[in-house]
């Protein structure tokens, strides 16, 4: 399986850089052109001037990379000893307090399908070329990408808990609590990289961005440049109590002719159906959900914005994915409620077909459950146009696992592992591998 090793990191030198919360970003995936000015607002340091750097075609990449230049001159500090990065994240839903643990590593790269890391949902080339690019201009990997692999006893953190000074880095930014410490004691990073040789590496997040390293090392390897076989991951344990998984809700719009009694009929022959008032908050709505799929059936919400009702339907007791559009499928996708969401109401029952899902042409992606609800109460009320808001489950990790296992991928968006990694913690040049 993949083996990791330690590495001497790029980090922000506070002293200089200034505050932490001004300093750190979110993934550049989900940050706008205004959420990209505001958080450039925060500090001249701030990261996201290299992720999302100001601009177009090749000018911008060069700006990103100008960015860096001035932040490792200025900003960032390198440890002196190779080390691993223990990471803490501590952050609250629905009332409830959870601690994610994890560290960030250079992890050896290998092409999916290769068995040593593998994906569970299928990349775009827009979003892969956009990276490298930025990757071949700084010759650094500056974005995490998130892994998980299995432990159940917690191995990993006896490994290096004895060895945790104190943080080289503090920040609480949008709810959540970010505390980073340095391990770089050899023993410890030692037992570490052995509890971790032998597990499988699952990615939860930032597909496009682990095979863009792939890409690069490729081309690094065939000019002659040693050192990029290793990317810098965060990874963090599939049996974690603070892993939470939260869904990602769809809205779909400018479908011709949407006909909701239509749709209705069409979908009656696989799901029971009923009709409720709208639920009047985020938990309410997660509880008729979870109470709609129990007994391991599928179960979603649809709803028309404006209208103060939606439809909760469950899979039929007789339901037999052979019996429908699912016939095709693997056995491991058949059960799965973001794929017959997708392939029965969306592709079946509204005629959205897969490339059209695949470029988002009908679909707005909508993390933020309350977001979705205020959109399914008031038309307009953070997306236009919305004709329909189908609310989903959270994907159970466990039927992760089991299409990663398989050898499938799910459709994008099918998982949300909440709260997403910052940029800023931590940077890796392959220029000092070199």
């Amino acid at each position: 399986m993949p083996t990791i090793r330690p590495f001497r990191g790029l980090r922000y030198d506070l002293p200089r850089a200034g505050r932490a919360e001004a300093l750190l970003a979110p993934p550049y995936d989900v940050v706008d052109e205004a959420g990209r000015r505001a958080i450039a607002a925060r500090s001249p340091n701030n990261c996201i001037r290299v992720i999302l750097p100001e601009g177009e075609g090749p000018a911008k990449y060069a700006r990103g990379a100008a960015q860096f230049q001035r932040l490792m001159q200025e900003a960032l500090v390198r440890d002196a000893e190779p080390s691993v990065y223990v990471y803490h994240q501590t952050f609250e839903v629905e009332g409830r307090t959870y601690t994610r643990k994890g560290f960030v590593a250079l992890m050896e790269l290998s092409p999916f399908g290769a068995g040593k890391v593998l994906p569970h949902e299928r990349t775009l080339s827009g979003p892969k070329a956009d990276r490298l690019e930025l990757m071949r201009a700084c010759d650094a990997h500056l974005e995490l990408v998130f892994g998980l692999f299995p432990d159940p006893d917690r191995a990993w953190e006896a490994a290096v808990d004895g060895a945790l000074d104190g943080p080289v880095l503090k920040a609480d930014l949008d709810g959540v609590r970010h505390v980073l410490y340095r391990v770089h004691d050899p023993a410890a990073v030692e037992r570490l990289v052995a509890v971790i040789e032998p597990k499988k590496v699952y990615i939860a997040d930032g597909h496009h961005r682990y095979t863009t390293m792939v890409e690069y090392a490729k081309e690094l390897r065939a000019r002659g440049r040693p050192g990029a076989d290793f990317g810098m991951v965060y990874l963090s344990n599939l049996d974690d109590p603070g892993l939470v998984v939260l869904p990602t809700h769809r809205l779909v719009h400018g479908v011709a002719g949407f006909d909701e009694a239509v749709l209705l009929e069409r979908l009656g022959r696989w799901f029971t159906i009923g009709e409720a008032p709208l639920p009047d908050d985020v938990p309410a709505m997660r509880r008729r959900l979870a109470q709609a799929a129990e007994g391991g059936r599928v179960a979603f919400g649809l709803a028309v914005p404006g209208r103060g009702t939606w439809r909760v339907l469950s899979t039929r007791p007789d339901f037999d994915p052979a019996a429908t559009p699912l016939a095709i499928l693997p056995p491991a996708l058949q059960r799965l409620d973001v794929v017959l969401l997708h392939e029965l109401v969306l592709e079946a029952g509204l005629g959205i077909s897969k490339q059209a899902q695949a470029e988002k042409r009908n679909l707005y992606y909508e993390k933020s459950s309350e977001r979705a609800l205020e959109d399914a109460r008031t038309p307009g009320a953070h997306h236009e146009g919305v004709q329909l808001a189908c609310f989903m489950n959270a994907t159970p990790v466990e039927d992760v696992v089991a299409v990663c296992d398989s050898g499938e991928v799910m459709p994008q968006k099918s998982t949300f592992f909440h709260p997403k990694i910052p940029t800023g913690l931590v940077f890796h040049t392959l220029a000092e591998e070199s």
